[in-house]
């Protein structure tokens, strides 16, 4: 749908009477827009997807942005997630820190590696960065809006906040 091209924080892009192939194209549409058309920085590091071996970078990334994990029969495999393909344009708003007001942005030490966090507590949705090791410049890992049990894991991980932000 060529007007959700338009669409601004904090609308929803209307994609739930589009078929799989027109949902695609548009959101397609705003991931070229915001990424692939323009250079994209954090706080002056450039934002670059998360590399997998065998597969193009975008869309990897693109399906980070738009599916979520699932598991059934113990396989994990990635499902369409409505909640973060309709909030897709809403990651560039974050990134460039259009509404400071609005966001927290705070670095933890997860499991094996730091993490960046952009958290919209209002709006229940964060961003994920991982610091690359030259510290120059972020992956983007993921984008979401939070359900549930996941806003308590992200104010958790808040209260964890590393002095500086990575």
């Amino acid at each position: 749908m060529p007007l959700n091209i338009l669409k601004k924080y904090n609308e929803l892009l209307d994609i739930d009477s589009l078929n799989e192939s027109a949902r695609k194209k548009s959101l397609i549409g705003i991931l070229t827009r915001d990424f692939i058309n323009t250079c994209v920085y954090f706080r002056g590091k450039s934002i670059e997807p998360t590399p997998k071996d065998g597969k193009t970078t975008m869309d990897v990334l693109f399906s980070h942005l738009i599916t979520k994990t699932e598991e059934s029969n113990k396989e994990k495999h990635r499902e369409y997630d409505r909640d973060r393909a309709v909030r897709l344009h809403w990651i560039n708003h974050h990134i460039n820190e259009k509404s400071p007001n609005n966001i927290s942005v705070f670095s933890v030490q997860d499991a094996k590696e730091i993490r960046t966090y952009i958290f919209d507590e209002q709006e229940s949705y964060v961003i994920i960065l991982e610091p690359k090791r030259n510290q120059n410049s972020y992956y983007l890992i993921t984008a979401y809006y939070l359900r549930g049990k996941n806003i308590e894991k992200i104010k958790s991980k808040k209260k964890r906040k590393l002095s500086q932000i990575y």
